[in-house]
């Protein structure tokens, strides 16, 4: 923990937390990595912690995320992506590696706190045509297997992310689901051994995608806070889609003989960009009720004990796929470099904080220059085609936030995202000699022209501040002794 960590926790056991502000614990949160101008690790987990954030799920072991999160009091699942189930399934000797590399080096070395290992993410979507249906379960094992060689097993568990649409319901209600037949056994599998393990099983659910997917499906019902026609199912009336899917969870659960499986909610959110549906107040009006339901504990009709929730998701990240769809880059409840995108109560009325201490590129844009001369209308199109191949131009979408731009503002747009993207590199700006950079911000609200994130500053601002936070900690180790002293009584 070093000298300042441990006489700083013992200085605050002192005063047992009485002069500290009183939040809210308990929320849990995605972060994707998939950025081309990653938040600084430290910033990160900072932005996590002062917001209430004590349960992150990494996608995979970003080796930088999972350092920066030592000792942060914040707990951590790691995932393991899809494309390495097979190489995992195949030995146990690979499990026993990657644990070694991805779990048991950290937790020693860093201290970080991994309480969970995610196998695959949602490996069995009908869209992946069973591609990973004959590593999943042997992967599991070996990871389990590895776990325990490792003496981790009863300090970090295994779990399954899966999709929703490993469930079906013949009634249409939720008191009717069970597995879908191709993957029942394998599914029942799974859960026994998970169960046996002291492992959750997660889900993810999106009420959003269950909302795009239908056309007839009632707008309204995808929010908690709705005027819906409630569904009823028995005794039971359900108001919303979330606890509508997670009891059919439940009650596929119970009728396999899995009444009281743990369960966690590992995606689940609302984006705010890229597609009609996706905006500001459909984002704050879907995630501002989901905290209020986790600040307040409150479970669905069938699980009145609520389960972990770990919200979808903490950042944009604008180099995601977008095979789902152009609002894939948009899920975060704050923007790619962690400024906030809408207020939001994060409990006890403390409002949602920013990200600290980020260092921007130059506060410049590039634009189509205004003595442009296009003689060739294919050379502009294409000029936009090339940036938006190679930058994110999802916002210029119908219906999205830069989507009623005119035909100069959309081309400056489409340039600039290239421009930035490429760190301002002066030939990033160019674009057959019709673009131009100007210091002038040329963003029109709700459009937003980015200015990224300087990467190469906040290693320099990292470095030059070991050295002053050193000399800090000093100064603040003697004077959290003497305000110990004189706290307890010495008179």
């Amino acid at each position: 923990m070093g000298q300042f960590g441990l006489l700083w926790f013992l200085f605050l056991s002192i005063l047992g937390y009485e002069c500290l502000p009183k939040g809210v614990s308990g929320l849990a949160v995605n972060l994707g990595l998939q950025c081309t101008h990653p938040l600084p690790s430290k910033i990160m987990v900072r932005l996590l912690k002062d917001n209430g954030f004590d349960k992150v799920k990494l996608f995979e072991a970003d080796p930088a995320a999972l350092k920066a999160l030592g000792k942060s009091g914040i707990q951590v699942m790691v995932g393991i992506p899809n494309d390495m189930l097979a190489f995992l399934a195949s030995s146990p000797g690979n499990a026993e590696a990657w644990v070694q590399q991805n779990v048991s080096s950290y937790i020693s070395k860093y201290g970080t706190d991994i309480r969970l290992v995610a196998i695959g993410n949602e490996p069995f979507l009908h869209s992946y045509k069973d591609m990973f249906v004959q590593t999943t379960f042997p992967a599991l094992q070996n990871v389990q297997a590895a776990l325990i060689k490792a003496g981790l097993s009863k300090q970090v568990k295994v779990t399954v992310p899966l999709n929703a649409d490993v469930l079906q319901t013949d009634s249409g209600l939720p008191s009717g689901g069970d597995f879908r037949p191709d993957i029942r056994v394998l599914m029942i599998n799974i859960i026994k051994f998970l169960q046996n393990n002291g492992g959750p099983l997660t889900i993810n659910i999106y009420p959003f995608l269950s909302m795009q997917a239908d056309p007839n499906f009632p707008k309204e019902f995808a929010f908690f806070n709705n005027t819906a026609s409630p569904v009823v199912d028995g005794s039971i009336t359900y108001t919303n889609v979330y606890d509508a899917n997670f009891d059919t969870l439940i009650a596929t659960l119970e009728k396999n003989g899995f009444g009281q499986m743990p369960v966690i909610v590992g995606e689940v959110g609302w984006p705010t960009d890229g597609e009609p549906n996706a905006n500001i107040d459909n984002a704050r009006r879907f995630n501002q009720a989901l905290l209020n339901r986790i600040i307040q504990g409150q479970g669905t009709p069938k699980r009145r004990t609520p389960p972990d929730v770990y919200i979808f998701s903490l950042i944009d990240e604008d180099n995601k796929s977008l095979a789902p769809g152009n609002f894939e880059r948009h899920w975060g409840i704050f923007n790619y470099d962690g400024s906030i995108k809408y207020p939001l109560d994060m409990g006890n009325r403390k409002a949602i904080v920013p990200a600290k201490g980020v260092k921007y590129l130059a506060k410049q844009w590039c634009v189509l220059s205004p003595s442009a001369s296009i003689s060739d209308p294919n050379v502009l199109a294409q000029s936009i085609s090339y940036a938006c191949q190679n930058a994110d131009c999802t916002t210029l979408g119908y219906g999205s936030s830069c989507g009623n731009l005119d035909a100069q503002r959309n081309a400056s747009y489409a340039f600039n995202m290239y421009y930035q993207t490429m760190n301002q590199t002066r030939d990033s700006c160019s674009f057959n000699n019709l673009a131009a950079i100007t210091t002038v911000d040329p963003s029109q609200p709700p459009c937003r022209f980015e200015i990224m994130i300087d990467t190469r500053n906040q290693e320099l601002a990292s470095s030059s501040n070991k050295s002053s936070t050193a000399r800090i900690e000093s100064l603040l180790t003697a004077l959290f002794l003497v305000l110990a002293l004189v706290i307890c009584g010495f008179h």
